[in-house]
């Protein structure tokens, strides 16, 4: 699950709630979003308040109790990756080893600068960053904290080498399942072209229920009636993925300040795959 962090309907009370509910429901991860400076344009998609991620998951992680913990995506760029390095692993051996890093690169030029980051350079930033914190991790018994995975984020080409090269898995955002097949066709050229394994694959899809069968060539993974969902999880099973991720959060922010209606559509995912396990 990916939960919204931000808008005006979010407090700490009902971060608490989402947290719950999705461990109650039987769902294995929470991941949260990252922004830090609310610039223009990240507020017209995420307006404040936006509450960042690591300190939200800190506290997160003492109001539950089996559920892993992360971030989708932190924006590597932003923090320096001593900084990152340091909060992961305090984090993960304080959560008893439930963190996953998803990262990416970011997109929002007003925050990159009110923030003094580079935006012309926020690829090379990123790949420099998370090597930092890889030899961090591997180097400094004072990082060291149990294995935490990195997700690498990014649906562009650039996004599929940087996967290949730092990630442990690839975590594309929103998609059809065509455009995703085609992505994986480019990774394993990529793959054989760098002579190195394939990530995994940790895709996160829409999650927007409807009565009726959405039927348009454009249909995102995700939205449809509950057998379409389910199909699309079957689906994504084939192609590899051994996480998906699923986000209600369908791009109008007063969706935050009634987040039951999310919460029947999980109940619904949960209660099908319940039924389809058998017992």
């Amino acid at each position: 699950m990916n939960v919204p962090n931000f808008g005006p309907g979010t407090d700490p009370g009902v971060l608490r709630d989402w947290a719950r509910t999705v461990e109650g429901l039987g769902f294995d991860l929470l991941l949260l979003s990252d922004h830090i400076a609310v610039t223009p344009d990240v507020a017209e998609q995420y307006p404040a308040p936006f509450y960042e991620p690591f300190t939200m998951l800190s506290w997160l992680a003492g109001v539950t109790e089996r559920i892993t913990l992360g971030t989708s995506v932190l924006i590597v760029p932003y923090r320096h990756p001593l900084l990152v390095a340091r909060m992961a692993a305090n984090l993960n051996q304080l959560s008893g080893g439930r963190l996953v890093l998803g990262v990416g690169v970011g997109w929002a030029r007003q925050e990159f600068a009110a923030l003094g980051v580079p935006f012309e350079r926020r690829g090379k930033l990123t790949d420099d960053h998370l090597a930092a914190i890889r030899r961090a991790w591997e180097n400094d018994a004072d990082y060291r904290a149990g294995e935490i995975p990195i997700w690498v984020g990014g649906n562009s080409d650039a996004g599929l080498r940087r996967a290949v090269r730092l990630g442990d898995a690839w975590h594309p955002l929103r998609f059809t399942l065509p455009w995703l097949r085609g992505a994986l066709d480019r990774m394993k050229a990529i793959t054989n072209e760098q002579r190195r394994p394939a990530p995994g694959l940790a895709p996160r899809i829409a999650l927007r229920l409807t009565a009726e069968p959405v039927t348009a060539p454009g249909r995102l993974a995700g939205h449809g009636t509950i057998d379409q969902v389910m199909d699309d999880l079957d689906q994504l099973r084939l192609l590899g993925s051994g996480t998906v991720i699923l986000d209600p959060f369908n791009g109008d922010p007063t969706e935050t300040a009634h987040p039951q209606a999310a919460w029947q559509a999980l109940a619904t995912v949960a209660a099908r795959r319940e039924r389809q396990a058998g017992p």
